[in-house]
């Protein structure tokens, strides 16, 4: 074999082994420890049985940049891990693709309210109550601890938004989880879940990022913080005393969205329908302590695991589902009296 030819063969086989990688898919997550589950369960099992890049992103729910990239028509997020609430009100503003369940092609059954018009359900979490059992002698059963500074004094910390912060205030003012969105729906109602806030605002310690609330209460920067569930779970696995109190707990789904006019739709697809399997959303929920919105994974799961996860019955007794359809109505109203009220 002459010398062109064997530049010709490895020029050839050079090409192939770069088209075994040369489609990607841009995913984009919130970051911290529940990438990291992601990047377990879903993102290197994919690359490995899809050939497929996954260019791995991170945001923190900043519409505006999604809805620059669609309206530009310059999109370069070709999926994106969404908390329910940013998805309903993207969906109505035309900024994700409407899912074809049929091309997804998931053959078990989800879990109630996770397959909606634009997004497909990822896990159930809850923003919990969560404190440091190694500082704190009596432990807090619920918000009305939470608000009680005698009994309690010291910081805590509240995700900076009105999303949790005021139905948290309504139940430390004692009103039930049934009754939250009823009450919220009233300009009375409103004032009365400020009234509450302002009672601990000098001593609250905002949180923006899911990975602060474990430091905060490691550190001992607060006695009590809201947290989500399974950045508590993930400190608890490496050593931290930190408890979750269940009751009151306010639940929501992240879901698989794909922003609107992504130029790797075919891939987006491989991509959702591959992170639906069981056994994918298995090695997730073993990562990361949310509730899998496939069916078929519960009997996947180590019965303590499972136990701690927010859709076990027990943990379910008296949570709050999330009221999308309230917060496409009055967020951005709502965030706004939030965001002046906080920054007084």
């Amino acid at each position: 074999m002459n010398a062109k030819v064997l530049g010709l063969v490895a020029l050839s086989g050079l090409a192939i082994a770069g088209n075994a990688m040369a489609e990607s898919v841009t995913v984009i997550s919130y970051g911290g420890a529940s990438k990291d589950a992601q990047i377990t369960a879903f993102y290197k099992p994919f690359e490995k049985e899809a050939s497929t890049e996954v260019i791995a992103g991170e945001w923190n729910g900043e519409m505006a940049k999604v809805k620059a990239m669609v309206d530009t028509k310059s999109v370069n997020w070709d999926i994106l891990d969404v908390e329910d609430n940013d998805l309903a009100r993207g969906c109505g503003d035309g900024l994700f693709e409407q899912l074809d369940y049929k091309r997804l092609g998931i053959k078990e059954p989800l879990v109630n309210g996770a397959q909606t018009e634009c997004g497909v359900g990822i896990f159930v979490w809850s923003n919990v109550l969560a404190y440091n059992a190694d500082k704190l002698k009596v432990a807090p059963t619920g918000w009305k601890d939470f608000w009680d500074l005698k009994k309690f004094p010291g910081k805590r910390s509240l995700r900076k938004s009105a999303r949790g912060a005021l139905e948290f205030a309504l139940m430390a003012d004692g009103v039930a989880p049934a009754d939250i969105y009823k009450v919220l729906s009233t300009p009375v109602g409103v004032d009365r879940a400020f009234k509450k806030l302002d009672e601990i605002k000098p001593n609250i310690q905002w949180w923006e990022a899911g990975a602060q609330p474990p430091q905060y209460l490691m550190s001992g920067d607060v006695v009590m913080s809201s947290s989500y569930n399974g950045r508590i779970h993930v400190a608890q696995q490496n050593g931290a005393n930190l408890k979750i109190v269940w009751d009151g707990n306010l639940y929501q789904f992240d879901e698989w969205a794909i922003p609107k006019g992504t130029p790797n739709l075919d891939a987006a697809y491989k991509f959702i329908s591959f992170a639906m399997r069981p056994e994918q959303q298995k090695l997730y929920t073993e990562k990361m302590a949310y509730g899998p919105t496939n069916t078929a994974v519960a009997a996947l799961l180590d019965k303590k695991l499972a136990s701690e996860l927010p859709t076990h019955p027990e943990n379910m007794k008296n949570a709050l589902q999330m009221d999308v359809e309230f917060w496409t109505d009055n967020g951005e109203s709502l965030e706004q009296r939030f965001m002046s009220w906080a920054s007084k």
